[in-house]
This record gives structure tokens, C-alpha cells and sequence, in this order.
């Protein structure tokens, strides 16, 4: 009975992999599975925690080193695809000048990913509007506001 119940699981888990890659396709899928950047930074340089109107809250951390951002990480509490576009936004931060940040938008995060379903473009901005809080706290990072807790 053991061994069917297994089989069982592991075709089911196959059928939802697949389901995940037609629907999102395989860039998604791969950073969904193994996402980079996630976890909470001891002391980063700034820190933004946001809340979209989907009601999923990321978080995401900057280290600068100069002017350079050397390292980014994200929590988020939301779908595979808010942590996606976190991972996204954090890997596209990492060795750019503070000043070139600005330029990580949502279309830009949408790009690399090579889009979303419509339901969940919307992870692609809470992703960016969240990168620019944060980039916003290293530029003033006596904001309480800003602060993990």
C-alpha cells in the first residue's frame, strides 16, 4: 500500500511541476524551485518592508560597499511568484552602483522572468516598489520605518 501511495504522490507532484511550467514557464519554474537571495541580512546597509495591495508583504535587504550594492536578500510571505520577483529584483541589484537601482522596474523584473500570467504581474511591482524602499533607507537609514524588526 506504501509504495502505491508514493507513486501516487510522486506522479501528482510531476503533473503539478508540469502544470507550474505551462503556466509560467520553465525561467519561473526554475527560480520558484531553488530561489536565490532569500533570507533575512544581519545588519544591511537598508532595509523596506512592503505590503501590496494583494495583501503579500516582502521584505528585501541591501548591503552597500561604496556605491556599489554588494549584497540583497528577500522575505516575503506571499505566492511562489512574489518570491520569484523578489529573487529577481535582488540578483538584478547585486553589483550595480546605488544609482543605477532606479532603473529596476517592474517591466524590468517581468523581462528577465519573460512574463507573467496578468493575475500575478502585479508580483513583478510589489518586487521593485519594495527594492526602491529599500534603496531609499540606505540613503537615510535613521528611518525607524526601516528598520527590520
Amino acid at each position: 500500500m506504501s509504495h502505491s501511495l508514493d507513486e501516487f504522490a510522486d506522479r501528482l507532484q510531476e503533473e503539478i511541476n508540469q502544470e507550474v511550467i505551462q503556466t509560467y514557464g520553465e525561467k519561473v519554474y526554475e527560480r520558484w524551485r531553488n530561489p536565490r537571495f532569500m533570507g533575512r541580512m544581519e545588519d544591511p546597509t537598508g532595509y523596506a518592508r512592503v505590503t501590496g495591495s494583494c495583501g503579500d508583504t516582502m521584505e528585501i535587504f541591501l548591503r552597500l560597499q561604496g556605491e556599489l550594492i554588494s549584497d540583497a536578500s528577500f522575505t516575503t510571505d506571499g505566492c511562489g511568484c512574489s518570491a520569484v520577483c523578489a529573487s529577481v529584483a535582488c540578483e538584478l541589484a547585486v553589483g550595480k552602483k546605488f544609482e543605477e537601482v532606479p532603473d529596476i522596474d517592474g517591466e524590468a523584473i517581468l523581462k528577465v522572468l519573460g512574463g507573467l500570467p496578468e493575475d500575478d504581474v502585479h508580483c513583478a511591482f510589489l518586487a521593485a516598489e519594495t527594492l526602491q524602499t529599500a534603496l531609499d533607507a540606505c540613503m537615510s537609514p535613521e528611518k525607524p520605518s526601516q528598520r527590520p524588526r
